[in-house]
């Protein structure tokens, strides 16, 4: 592994436990050259995914990626870290079991709503500001209309 302080190619690992999710590898490392500590984490991954964006072109998956425009959605939300990491580890596993190889940003913003919807409605209707590209306010309000629509089915539906 490279050193991100002086690009020296050789670190050696100082420390390896597994996450508190058990899905990665944590692991402290010491540079050889300028003694520079820093710590990387080993996950799985399944397959190479590529994501074929709105105008065609292709670019690779990115997990980081994703997690921050999750937790831009979630900013300011009174959701905890590790359970932000359980929803993004659920996504990306969501997303490597579809079997396929390419996977469209339509596609994934779908799964990333529907599991936003699940764990907090405010960055639901941040994320789909984006994700369905609002111009105006009704379309906040076509949303927010399909949100409370859901809560009175579910509502209604529940034995008193």
């Amino acid at each position: 592994m490279k050193c991100p302080y002086c690009g020296a190619p050789d670190t050696q690992v100082k420390d390896s436990r597994p996450t508190d999710d058990g899905t990665s590898i944590r692991r402290r490392r010491v540079c050889s050259d300028c003694g520079g500590r820093f710590t990387t984490f080993e996950r799985v991954q399944l397959r190479e995914l590529t994501v074929v964006k709105r105008s065609g072109r292709k670019v690779a998956f990115d997990r980081d990626k994703l997690s921050r425009s999750i937790e831009t959605a979630l900013r300011k939300r009174p959701v905890s870290e590790e359970r932000v990491e359980r929803l993004v580890n659920g996504l990306v596993r969501q997303i490597e079991s579809l079997g396929e190889s390419e996977i469209t940003s339509e596609q994934i913003g779908r799964i990333v709503m529907k599991g936003l919807k699940a764990l907090d409605d405010v960055a639901y209707v941040r994320f789909a500001s984006v994700y369905r590209n609002f111009n105006e306010a009704k379309d906040f309000t076509a949303v927010l209309d399909e949100l409370s629509s859901e809560d009175e089915a579910k509502d209604g539906a529940e034995p008193l």
